[in-house]
């Protein structure tokens, strides 16, 4: 059975959802660098940069932060010419792990940190030879995770394992836009913890005269944890290895934190396409009858329990269902349970955790969270319900992050599966999220 442990729930020790199925990165773990080293080698360094590149590419691995951009078109955009306006960098790039995990459900890469430390290192000291990087970071906020990543790379740099040694940078903690990547960037260069607008290219620097203020004209790499680590075995067993598993558009596996009313909740790895059925089996399966799962976390979309077990657990799979796997995140909501009250709570935590940039954040988010909140106490349901549809379809897409997009994926995604729900509360009565 998964038991919590104080960096986040343990992998779960279920049947896998393919036959002679195991773990990539969860049986990867090692306590120290040469219980790592013993297991797998030195870090496989290519020798010259750009090497990697090609690698990457007929590798097919996307980032595992919950974006799923080709990591090989972002090493690719780190070495090129900045396309934003034609100017040059003005020095080598930096690169970021980026294991803030700001998502309040998500331990995968906490997990990571704290029982396959060098595993993320070694992506991360080979994404820094692939892009002749000049400075390599972990962003990760305080907390277990922190001290491992501190103490694993005291250990390399007695070693001399890094050709670039890397520096922790502490996220704020309970500060949910902290883990997007330009807010990572935005740290290492000395800022506050804020996403930088999501028109700026964040592997370009800011053009003179355009921008942020303060924008480092430097490339910033930054990469997940998840993504790194599987960069790690990617460069050790090769291309082919790694599309074994996962489907032919999306090779690979993923971690998935599994919660909510399940019988084990905690971390699962699957391949990528694995039903939604077969992610929540390996959490020991519904702890009781299901209402509505969400996928994608706190901004992700809610599905209808008893129709989608089948789906898959990709980009393809999901995006019929305007949903995404996001950073690996599923939910299981019983069905005794108000799915126009979970919503509610939700839309007003990210209501809440804005950085307040723009208006979609300071305007349209609150007054997207007090129509959630109408809907849930059942006043004037159908005028609260076209209300919420409207301010999400207006916030959507333009705020200066991706922070307004995933609060109105949730609520319309809430409208849509609690529809039958959003009579019973006109009605004066709740009938769950499995109606």
């Amino acid at each position: 059975m998964t038991t919590p442990t104080e960096s986040g729930p343990a992998p779960a020790t279920a049947s896998s959802p393919e036959p002679g199925y195991g773990g990539r990165l969860l049986a990867a773990g090692a306590a120290s660098l040469a219980d790592h080293v013993a297991r797998l080698g030195p870090v496989p360094y290519r020798g010259r940069p750009a090497q990697l590149v090609d690698e990457l590419r007929a590798a097919g691995l996307t980032g595992r932060g919950g974006a799923g951009f080709p990591m090989w078109r972002k090493l690719a955009a780190a070495l090129g010419p900045d396309t934003s306006g034609g100017q040059a960098w003005s020095g080598p790039a930096s690169v970021v792990a980026n294991a803030a995990e700001s998502e309040p459900e998500s331990a995968k890469d906490a997990w990571l940190l704290t029982h396959a430390p060098h595993l993320v290192l070694d992506g991360l000291a080979l994404v820094a030879e692939a892009v002749s990087a000049a400075d390599a970071y972990v962003y990760v906020k305080p907390g277990p995770g922190a001290e491992s990543a501190g103490r694993a790379l005291a250990e390399r740099r007695a070693a001399r394992v890094d050709r670039r040694p890397a520096e922790v940078r502490l996220a704020p903690p309970g500060v949910f836009v902290a883990g997007e990547a330009s807010a990572a960037a935005a740290v290492v260069d000395g800022g506050a913890a804020k996403p930088f607008p999501q028109f700026v290219p964040l592997a370009a620097p800011a053009p003179r005269g355009a921008g942020r203020q303060g924008r480092s004209r430097r490339s910033l790499v930054v990469c997940n944890a998840e993504t790194l680590a599987h960069l790690a075995l990617l460069a050790r067993h090769g291309a082919a290895w790694f599309r074994e598993r996962g489907t032919v558009d999306e090779p690979g596996t993923m971690l998935v934190t599994v919660g909510g009313a399940v019988v084990s909740p905690g971390l699962v790895e699957v391949p990528i396409g694995a039903t939604l059925a077969e992610v929540v089996g390996l959490a020991g399966g519904a702890a009781e009858r299901p209402g509505a799962i969400r996928v994608g976390g706190y901004g992700g979309s809610w599905l209808s329990a008893d129709r989608t077990p089948d789906v898959p657990l990709s980009r393809a799979g999901l995006s019929a269902w305007d949903a995404a796997p996001g950073p690996g995140l599923v939910h299981v909501l019983p069905a005794r349970a108000c799915g126009l009250a979970e919503t509610a709570r939700l839309a007003g935590y990210l209501a809440a955790q804005s950085a307040g940039q723009c208006g979609p954040c300071r305007a349209g988010l609150p007054e997207l969270a007090a129509a959630a909140g109408q809907l849930a106490g059942g006043g004037l349901t159908g005028s609260w319900a076209r209300q919420a549809a409207e301010v999400a379809e207006l916030v959507d897409g333009r705020g200066a992050c991706r922070h307004p997009d995933g609060a109105a994926r949730l609520v319309r995604s809430a409208l849509r599966v609690f529809a039958a729900d959003l009579h019973a509360h006109a009605a004066g009565r709740c009938a769950g999220s499995g109606s």
